[in-house]
């Protein structure tokens, strides 16, 4: 199949984009937001696609070339980088990197102990022999190369391949472009597939090893509002945090070590000590993980109707197991922090998706659009020669796929026990050992070894055996829901009459205190083991590791073969859509997959549903809908002294004394604290920088409001983004913090403390 490329895509569908763009007014005041109503800022868009939208992004307030912000390893792109789940940005010529509270929510809570809760109390490391290493398999990925590989993936692929021969071919081709790429040490290499498959793009990596904790402030700023205000607005919430990326004395990445000198990147961005003001333009760039805007009827009826109530049900008792587990406890407590967090975060989200999807018609939409897919090729003899049967096809394979889907859920959580984890990983280490190296499973080469034993030594800061137990109880009692027929025979057996009660938590018990696995030594000392020394070891869960392992390696045949059939039907559906879309001019930009993007829009509010609106706040008029500032004065509104409402006193001391500074801004007549756009960004995209038209550090993207939740599925007018403002940031690390020395750093100093004005 012919690939498509980015070019083409966008090609016939800009025309009607351009028409509606509008020049931004001289005056970028109330009046400026008036434009997005007539422009769509949907989109999270490759940076090679950027020269295509120049006229319109230059319209919308743009002062870089677009030309220029294709080439990744010059400004701004070459500072924007990734953490491997979330994003950052370089902030100085010493490898200082700004990203979100969050993000470096697992390195602080790593480096907190009973003692030194770093979590409550904040860090900041005034000296570089100060900062403290991140969590064990933290990384710094500084993107600087990217080609299309669509060809050689496609060439190792032939027409009647069934499923499992696709997806070896396919894997085999992305391994060996991976192997050549990784040639050059100390990179990283990805292959990465757009439009279901339909092209693939070749991703390389410096990737930083070594990655410490400069800064972070107390999460009572951090994450001022907690669960209760996450994906709500008004929004006052400090989600910011520093890390340094450092490398060897040669420049080069290597392991820690008291050697290791700051990184110097080639580009970094500058802070600007100014955020933006309503209906100023504001681009993100950033590594938005998944989005499934191109999903069928099928796919998004199940996932609103059965994926999403599950996992919102599974993850709220999963998040009661832990809290009734670690009462009382605070060293457990701190070791599952991160992971509650996330917990909540998802369980929230599920929330948010399930009513919005219940305001829309997005499913109604979906029908529709097949059958006028169906009725497009039907009239058209190419079409129909070439996409005949190619929706029914894909809807079938979609059943298929369901059909287990409960069961899949399920295994999937059984590893949530951080022991049987740890010993099915282990014995699979040993198995792929057996192999050359270019036959082994991704996960399980030697370009990932450094990854493994980082996971092996990454458990004793987030494990505890009585929080274990109790979370893989929980999910053992929904592996006893299962139907008879999607049991798994090995782990029946070892359940036997011990399945529930009383029996089960002996048994558990049992195998929690013979396991050597609590120990990283023991751990790490499995990793050079052979198979044969697996199935002699009478190690409990090295034994049920060694038993199921049969069982689950068919599933996983079984999954690949599918996996394989859906990379021969997606390529060809996405290929159908942009070709009915091209018709009508409308633009097909790829579902975010985790590689960098640029997306874009203005500042402003929004009307909420009806009913949300409960009065005058912060950030919300009381009628016409949500503005797009808040400002210290919520803070001060909503502060009960207790979690998730509480802040230290050197913040409210300083908003009661309205030290507002260099910061304060005139029109809001206090430090904005948060502020919304209309940018399109989605998990992946935490700690995003937001930049201004010049390229410059406005703010970071932290959320997404909850009438936005939908967006993964089905952007509209009303999604909105929310950002931390670059003044709030600085003013807390000036007023509250004393992080004098990362003022300094990043060349945003006050001039003179004194030349101050209080207003």
């Amino acid at each position: 199949m012919k690939p498509i490329h980015p070019s083409k895509i966008l090609g016939l569908s800009l025309a009607v984009a351009l028409l509606a763009a509008c020049d931004k007014p001289a005056d970028a005041g109330a009046g400026a937001t008036d434009t997005v109503s007539t422009v769509s800022t949907e989109g999270m868009w490759m940076p090679s696609q950027l020269p295509q939208l120049g006229d319109k992004l230059q319209g919308l307030g743009l002062e870089l070339d677009p030309k220029t912000m294709t080439d990744l390893t010059e400004f701004p792109m070459n500072a924007v980088i990734s953490l491997g789940g979330c994003t950052a940005s370089f902030v100085s010529p010493e490898g200082l990197v700004v990203t979100n509270h969050h993000c470096a929510y697992g390195s602080i809570s790593y480096n907190s102990t009973e003692d030194n809760d770093l979590l409550a109390n904040g860090f900041l490391a005034r000296s570089l022999d100060e900062e403290l290493p991140a969590a064990p398999g933290s990384r710094v990925y500084v993107t600087v190369d990217m080609n299309d590989v669509t060809d050689k993936i496609d060439g190792a692929l032939s027409e009647g391949m069934d499923g499992a021969a696709r997806f070896a071919a396919i894997e085999d081709a992305k391994k060996g472009l991976v192997s050549d790429c990784e040639a050059d040490p100390g990179h990283r290499c990805e292959v990465y597939s757009y439009y279901g498959g339909a092209s693939y793009y070749l991703i390389k990596q410096l990737e930083i090893r070594d990655v410490r904790l400069v800064h972070a402030p107390a999460s009572s700023i951090g994450k001022f509002g907690g669960d209760i205000d996450n994906w709500m607005w008004p929004r006052h919430t400090g989600d910011y945090s520093f890390l340094r990326a450092y490398v060897g004395p040669d420049g080069k990445p290597a392991d820690y070590s008291e050697d290791n000198v700051p990184y110097q990147p080639r580009h970094h961005l500058t802070v600007s000590t100014e955020g933006p003001q309503e209906g100023d333009f504001v681009m993100v760039a950033g590594y938005p993980g998944s989005t499934n805007r191109y999903r069928t009827a099928t796919e998004v009826d199940n996932n609103f109707n059965w994926y999403y109530p599950t996992m919102q049900k599974v993850l709220a008792d999963w998040s009661a197991v832990i809290g009734e587990a670690t009462a009382g406890n605070k060293d457990a407590e701190l070791k599952y922090a991160s992971l509650v967090a996330g917990l909540n975060n998802y369980s929230k989200n599920f929330t948010g998706m399930l009513e919005g999807y219940g305001r829309s018609d997005l499913l109604a939409r979906k029908r529709q659009l097949e059958n006028d897919l169906q009725a497009w090729i039907e009239a058209n003899p190419e079409s129909a020669e070439k996409y005949a049967s190619l929706i029914t096809d894909l809807q079938e394979l979609v059943n298929e796929k369901q059909s287990t889907q409960e069961r899949d859920l399920v295994l999937r959580f059984m590893d949530r026990s951080a022991m049987l984890s740890a010993a099915r990983d282990l014995y699979r280490l040993s198995l792929e050992k057996q192999k050359p190296d270019m036959e082994r499973e991704p996960g399980y080469q030697e370009r990932d070894m450094t990854r493994f034993t980082e996971s092996m030594k990454r458990i004793e800061r987030r494990f505890h055996p009585q929080v274990d137990r109790a979370i893989w109880t929980y999910f053992i009692e929904r592996y006893n829901a299962l139907p008879e027929t999607q049991r798994i025979a090995s782990f029946d057996a070892f359940l036997g009459d011990s399945a529930s009660g009383k029996a089960l938590q002996e048994k558990l018990s049992a195998m929690y205190e013979a396991t050597g696995l609590t120990e990283t030594e023991a751990r790490l000392a499995w990793m050079e083991k052979s198979p044969e020394e697996f199935r002699a070891s009478d190690d409990p869960f090295i034994q049920l590791a060694v038993s199921m392992y049969e069982d689950m390696h068919a599933i996983e045949l079984q999954d690949k073969a599918m996996t394989g059939r859906f990379a021969e039907l997606r390529p060809r559906y996405m290929d159908l859509l942009i070709a009915y879309y091209e018709e009508q001019d409308k633009p097909v930009y790829p579902d975010a997959n985790g590689s960098l993007r640029v997306t874009y829009g203005l500042v402003k509010g929004y009307t909420p549903p009806a009913g949300t609106i409960q009065g005058p706040a912060d950030g919300n008029d009381g009628k016409d809908g949500f503005v797009p500032f808040t400002t210290l004065r919520g803070i001060k509104a909503k502060y009960t002294g207790e979690d998730p409402f509480d802040a230290p006193q050197a913040l409210l001391d300083a908003i009661e004394e309205k030290a507002y500074g260099r910061f304060y801004d005139e029109q809001l007549d206090s430090v904005p604290v948060n502020f919304l756009s209309t940018v399109d960004i989605t998990g992946g995209n935490s700690g995003s920088a937001t930049m201004n038209g010049k390229g410059e550090l406005i703010g970071l993207a932290f959320d997404g409001t909850y009438d936005s939740i939908n967006a993964d599925w089905d952007f509209n007018d009303n999604t909105r983004a929310i950002h931390v403002d670059v003044e709030y940031m600085l003013w807390v690390m000036e007023k509250v913090d004393g992080a004098h020395n990362l003022l300094e750093e990043m060349g945003v100093a006050a001039e003179s403390v004194a030349a101050e004005t209080a207003h």
